[in-house]
């Protein structure tokens, strides 16, 4: 209600008082009565008013309740004994006088400013958590139903209500910060900046087309892997995600490989989750491991008691042989044929190829099965080929078996041979002297037989002297063979030892007159031997007999079969003597190792941070206590496995019928007992006596 004061013509007219709004003002109004009834309108004039809210100034306009002066108004007072004003007629001008001003105004003003007000409390700090809360649960649950609902059937699917799981302890998004805090950065300012216009759903569809981009750009051998316990497994399924209450769950184990089958028996929700990938009827996990197990060179059995201790899940024996089979020792062999191809291929473009060739046997003694020859480009320091021979092939031709098929193999591709630098085998010797081809021996097989010759001389009686001049003979191999340009040269070089171990330095042959060294005065003239005693007689005969002498003319000049035995301590590590294996097995395993060696044997010598070369001491055994130096090499790769395992993965499980053609190809001898006669089981068992059972009395 309004009190009201005006002056009409000099008389003061007043409305009853009420308590709402007072105000006054002065100004002539024109009267107009009606017979029942007259109305007085009044027009609100706004007024600004500031006020200061959080530290910034709104200007709001409020309505003060009262006319200006240059506003017209019609007033009736029933106290002004206006004529036809009756009591009734009093109260409705009154009721009809204050109704419009009330119901519009002060309302419209309180709700305004509460909805400001209420807007800039609830900021970014009372935001943030649930932004990033809200952000981590939709990637765990746009990746969850990814998996779980990769083979639930679509019927299934369609009629059962999904919702989200619940919330991921916020410990997770702390490790995932740590592991990458860039990335943690990038998310907390994308939350700060889209603060205001966040939406839960829309967060949730865009990372879940982020996952799925990511996962199929990701192939399957390719993605991470862990360790997880059955009862954390467990804890994901057995309560319902829908309903909330227990639910019946059923596994299934194939190997690595854990199919869960959730069923709610109170609102009918169910989901089929895999723990791996099915490629084709094959759990992709499980050919991961016979993979990773057969490439690396490792023994299915010592990674069976392995995982055994761990308890951790496995597939058996057999299982392991026919991934083998199906998949991993075709794709083994198709790729060393294709980079063998390749490196005799660049060998053909060349002038001249010096060789290296040399057979490593399965095992030691005389019971050999199978004997590698291995042929390697000593220029390149490359495996170029390997034969692999079984014994009941050719007997006791092994290495000279494996050569030939070696060189028929160069040849056909056109790779023109300089020379082959081997041991002194016999059969080699003479294969290789009736094709022509010109044959050097290795200088440490040499050194070694002759330093075992003249070491059990040293042992004998009147012959200790000769332990004084081990050294300075092997030291005299190494030098007479990089130091002569032609056979004869080495035989006069070779010979004057005899005459320097007397105190002798010049020489009868004129390829060698005298000794290259400066002539010192000797304190210990006890060193010196004397002709005609037993230990130089003995010497010389070892020195100078005819095979000895053949042989010093072909020690190789140049390049020596060391890296072959390298080599062949590379060939244990993925084919240990210990263990036999089948014919295909023993060789995709000697292609394995050729595959590493070639990766890693020209690697650069390690360095320190300041570029200081690396270099490691190490005491042989052969040395007797004396230190020898290496270049300390840069860590191996292991890039063969990778291409080996993207080629199993993309090309032999998609379509395997060439490469298992191409295996089938192979020759496969048979077996060494196959030329035996197989006996009866019960029989050879009812036969059965120990050596220590006692006979009967």
């Amino acid at each position: 209600m309004i009190h009201l004061r005006r002056k009409l013509h000099g008389q003061q007219v007043t409305s009853p008082p009420r308590p709402t709004v007072e105000w006054s003002a002065d100004f002539e109004l024109d009267l107009e009565f009606s017979d029942t009834e007259f109305n007085i309108p009044i027009p609100i004039e706004p007024t600004p008013k500031k006020y200061r809210k959080n530290d910034e100034e709104h200007s709001v306009m409020t309505e003060k309740a009262g006319p200006s002066t240059q506003q017209a108004a019609v007033l009736s007072n029933p106290q002004t004994g206006a004529p036809g004003a009756t009591d009734s007629e009093q109260a409705s001008t009154s009721h009809a006088y204050f109704q419009p001003p009330l119901s519009r105004d002060v309302a419209c003003q309180t709700d305004h400013l509460e909805t400001r007000t209420v807007g800039t409390q609830l900021s970014l700090k009372t935001l943030q958590p649930h932004f990033r809360s809200e952000g981590v649960q939709a990637t765990v649950f746009s990746k969850d139903c990814g998996v779980g609902t990769s083979s639930v059937d679509p019927l299934l699917l369609s009629s059962t209500p999904v919702r989200r799981p619940p919330k991921r302890p916020r410990l997770d998004l702390e490790e995932e910060l740590e592991d990458d805090p860039l990335e943690g950065s990038a998310l907390l300012e994308a939350s700060m900046e889209q603060e205001s216009m966040y939406d839960p759903a829309n967060t949730a569809t865009s990372l879940d087309s982020t996952l799925q981009s990511e996962d199929s750009s990701t192939p399957t051998h390719s993605s991470n892997k862990y360790i997880v316990y059955e009862s954390c497994i467990m804890e994901l399924f057995s309560v319902c995600p829908v309903c909330t209450r227990v639910c019946d769950v059923r596994t299934q184990r194939l190997g690595t490989f854990l199919s869960v089958k959730q069923q709610c028996p109170h609102c009918t929700y169910t989901r089929h989750w895999n723990s791996q990938p099915i490629l084709g009827s094959t759990p992709a996990g499980n050919l991961h491991l016979s993979a990773a197990v057969y490439l690396n060179g490792a023994s299915f059995i010592q990674i069976e008691k392995v995982f055994n201790a761990m308890k951790l899940q496995l597939f058996r024996y057999e299982t392991f042989r026919r991934h083998a089979r199906a998949f991993i020792e075709p794709a083994v062999i198709h790729h060393w044929k294709v980079t063998r191809d390749a490196t005799l291929q660049r060998l053909s473009q060349e002038e001249k190829v010096i060789l290296g060739g040399d057979m490593r046997a399965d095992s030691p003694g005389h019971s050999a099965k199978y004997g590698s020859y291995t042929m390697m480009d000593l220029h390149t320091n490359t495996i170029v080929d390997i034969q692999l021979v079984q014994s009941n092939e050719v007997g006791g031709n092994m290495e000279k078996e494996g050569l030939t098929r070696s060189l028929s193999l160069l040849e056909s591709c056109g790779v023109n041979i300089d020379c082959i630098v081997t041991d002194r085998h016999p059969q080699v010797q003479k294969f290789l002297r009736e094709r022509n081809i010109t044959h050097y021996y290795d200088v440490w097989h040499f050194a070694k037989g002759i330093s075992k010759k003249l070491e059990a001389i040293s042992k004998q009686k009147d012959c200790e002297k000769l332990k004084k001049w081990m050294k300075s003979i092997n030291n005299h191999i190494y030098w007479t063979a990089a130091g002569s340009t032609s056979g004869p040269e080495r035989i006069a070089k070779w010979a004057a030892i005899l005459n320097h171990v007397r105190d002798v330095h010049t020489h009868e042959d004129p390829l060698y007159p005298k000794c290259e060294h400066a002539i010192r005065k000797t304190t210990d003239k006890s060193k010196w031997l004397q002709a005609g005693t037993p230990v130089f007689y003995k010497l010389e005969k070892a020195m100078t007999n005819k095979r000895t002498l053949k042989d010093v003319a072909k020690l190789s000049p140049h390049h020596q079969t060391s890296s072959l035995e390298a080599f062949h301590a590379v060939i244990l590590r993925f084919a240990p003597k210990n263990v036999v294996f089948p014919f295909i097995g023993m060789l995709c395993r000697l292609y394995l190792a050729a595959m590493h060696y070639n990766e890693n044997a020209n690697r650069p010598q390690a360095q320190t941070a300041e570029g200081v070369p690396l270099f490691k001491i190490s005491f042989p055994k052969s040395r007797k206590g004396e230190c020898r130096v290496k270049p300390q090499k840069t860590q191996p790769t292991f890039g063969y496995v990778t291409v080996l395992m993207d080629l199993i993965f993309e090309e032999v499980l998609v379509n395997p019928t060439p490469y298992t053609d191409a295996l089938l190809a192979i020759h496969v001898p048979e077996d060494l007992s196959a030329q035996f006669e197989k006996p009866d089981k019960e029989e050879v068992i009812a036969n059965f006596v120990s050596r220590f059972t006692r006979g009967a009395v």
